[in-house]
């Protein structure tokens, strides 16, 4: 009688676990504008792997590439409500809520790369990405490089004066549109996903990006000349929405900060790697690549780093300790 009593015990106590539901796997967004080819997807794609693998599979994050979950403005709009979790924002589309951040879009604030290298490992960042912690709740975990912007157009320009009046697409955010001001283009914001129709059809004359990004995105089928003003040393921030940062434990933080650090290093040395790559690239695909009179850029530009709307945006204390970083 013990004996049957103890085994119905065990058979009970076995089809009461297999009823229970499993721990319940948690699902995360992971959204950005760029294409599947390019180093921030494959590197999204990794992090996504290995936070899984770090977290016995508590989390399973889904990328969502090419603008499919929207443009970047849409992005950062959907965090705060938390439809999307987390996601590549340029700093200037951080800026448009915590608006110092922007000054690193300045054109031309950067003197080349090492300046660029030295204020992504300066406190001056972790004072920049905690202000905008403070002001939104969503933390910035990782700065990726995403290159240096070039100029495309169906001619060559060497000057400034050979952009006056240009239509000029640029992202819709005050840094790409100071760069415009500065030269004498007319800025024509356009969707991410829409430039190349734009391009070809005419809608706008030119545009703006990366190397690695014109030769993903094709913007060189309907560009002749590639011209390397390189204005702005662009980067990408990796943004925690709120809603999931206080969700997770400290460990979690932990361990979702150190791998989007990790993936920000490889997906920024891919990129210069392209970078280094692509002039010979373009030359051989039959495009003009153009190497344009960078003083006359940068002096245009400098001129307006300080003028009255740049003044809304940062402190001159500000600029200064950013162009003394070494």
């Amino acid at each position: 009688m013990k004996k049957t009593l103890v085994l119905g015990i065990v058979f009970a106590l076995v089809g009461l676990l297999a009823a229970m539901p499993a721990a319940a796997q948690t699902k995360l967004k992971f959204a950005h504008v760029y294409e599947v080819s390019e180093a921030f997807h494959k590197e999204a794609l990794w992090a996504a792997g290995e936070i899984a693998k770090q977290t016995n599979n508590k989390f399973q994050i889904d990328v969502f590439p090419a603008s499919a979950l929207g443009n970047e403005q849409q992005l950062a709009q959907a965090m705060p409500l938390g439809t999307i979790d987390m996601a590549y924002l340029g700093a200037s589309f951080v800026g448009a809520t915590y608006k110092p951040i922007s000054i690193v879009n300045c054109p031309y604030m950067w003197r080349d790369f090492d300046h660029w290298k030295a204020y992504s490992q300066s406190p001056i960042l972790t004072e920049l990405t905690d202000g905008y912690f403070k002001q939104t709740s969503h933390k910035i975990v990782a700065l990726t490089y995403y290159g240096a912007r070039h100029t495309t157009a169906n001619k060559a320009l060497n000057t400034p004066a050979d952009m006056k009046g240009m239509k000029l697409r640029v992202p819709q955010a005050p840094m790409y549109m100071m760069y415009a001001r500065a030269v004498g283009a007319n800025p024509t914001p356009i969707a991410f996903a829409e430039v190349y129709l734009a391009l070809q059809n005419g809608t706008v004359d030119g545009q703006e990006n990366p190397l690695p990004t014109i030769q993903a995105k094709k913007f060189f089928e309907v560009q002749s000349h590639i011209n390397l003003t390189g204005h702005i040393l662009d980067n990408l921030t990796t943004v925690i929405g709120s809603p999931l940062w206080k969700k997770l434990t400290p460990q979690e933080q932990q361990i979702f900060e150190s791998v989007y650090k990790e993936a920000s290093i490889r997906a920024g040395a891919s990129i210069r790697e392209s970078e280094a790559k692509l002039v010979d690239w373009f030359k051989q695909q039959g495009k003009t690549v153009v190497v344009p009179d960078l003083k006359a850029f940068r002096e245009a530009a400098v001129k307006i780093h300080n003028d009255a709307s740049a003044g809304a945006v940062w402190t001159k204390e500000l600029y200064d300790r950013l162009q003394a970083v070494k």
